[in-house]
């Protein structure tokens, strides 16, 4: 929470399903990102398997803060799942905002924001649960049409305890229409804790503009991460240095190569030709990758 004293707005790593792992957290974490989180994980399975524990959990005393994320549709099963996670990160998020069919027929993601009982009832349960008083307790939502509606869940959660709201600013039925930044405004000003805003954040000048637009205590990005995780260190496109920052950090977790290459492939996008594209995405080993950057690349490394 001292994170939000600093006069700035805080850079938070979005929770990405398949991209926010180990690694790519510990890339961005090196470009000046303050806050990063796990990909959503179901609470349930996550407690029911402890391979599914294993898989979807990793983490290093390098990673901090971290704040994970889960999955969940009763009290009980997410106070649980946090209370395994707790000694080894600095907080927990409920998802509300997933709009995927599947996880909207589970019970899980957005449906829940129209169930303020509920998601008060299970903030309160994870904060009776955990003996750390500074332990986060979060949950990221997106936005009702009615926005009166938002804002009455968000106050509802705010006196059940929870830490900070991140809100992406569409309804669950908007994909790529404009993020209502106006919605996101009234929510912080209706609140005394702090917000993030997420949606659309692909530069240092959005973080900037956002800030100046909302008043919120921090920004989350994704995409605009994905295609360039030095992004918050203030750089236009993905600097070739991180490009090998990430073959080493890759290399050193054993990422699984379809990972490490789509990475790679969201990376290179802006500073690639489209020939170059097409060749590099077509790799298929990791080797071949390797060879490919040191071909392409190392004289302007050089120069």
């Amino acid at each position: 929470m001292d994170l939000f004293n600093r006069g700035r707005p805080v850079r938070v790593c979005a929770p990405m399903v398949r991209y926010s792992k180990l690694a790519f957290r510990c890339l961005v974490r090196k470009y000046d990102c303050d806050v990063c989180f796990t990909p959503m994980i179901i609470a349930a399975d996550f407690m029911r398997s402890a391979k599914a524990r294993d898989s979807e959990f990793t983490t290093n005393k390098t990673d901090r803060p971290l704040i994970v994320q889960f999955a969940a549709k009763d009290a009980h099963t997410l106070a649980e799942a946090a209370c395994v996670v707790s000694p080894f990160s600095d907080g927990v998020d409920l998802n509300c905002g997933c709009p995927q069919r599947w996880a909207v027929s589970e019970g899980y993601g957005a449906c829940l924001i129209n169930k303020p009982e509920l998601v008060k009832d299970m903030v309160r349960h994870v904060r009776n649960q955990i003996d750390n008083p500074n332990y986060a307790v979060s949950i990221k939502i997106r936005i009702h049409k009615d926005l009166r509606k938002t804002v009455d869940l968000c106050q509802k959660v705010e006196a059940a305890g929870v830490s900070w709201i991140t809100v992406h600013g569409r309804t669950a039925d908007e994909r790529h229409q404009p993020v209502h930044y106006n919605a996101i405004k009234t929510i912080k000003d209706s609140l005394s804790i702090p917000v993030i805003a997420n949606g659309d954040i692909k530069s240092m000048q959005d973080v900037e503009a956002v800030y100046e637009l909302t008043g919120v205590d921090g920004v989350m990005a994704a995409r605009g991460l994905l295609a360039n995780p030095a992004m918050f260190a203030g750089y236009e496109e993905t600097p070739l240095q991180c490009v090998w920052d990430w073959l080493d950090i890759a290399v050193e977790h054993g990422t699984p190569f379809t990972c490490f290459h789509h990475h790679l492939i969201y990376m290179l996008e802006r500073i690639s030709s489209q020939p170059e594209r097409r060749v590099f995405n077509s790799l298929s080993s990791t080797s071949a990758v390797v060879d490919f950057l040191h071909s392409t690349y190392v004289w302007e490394t050089l120069t």
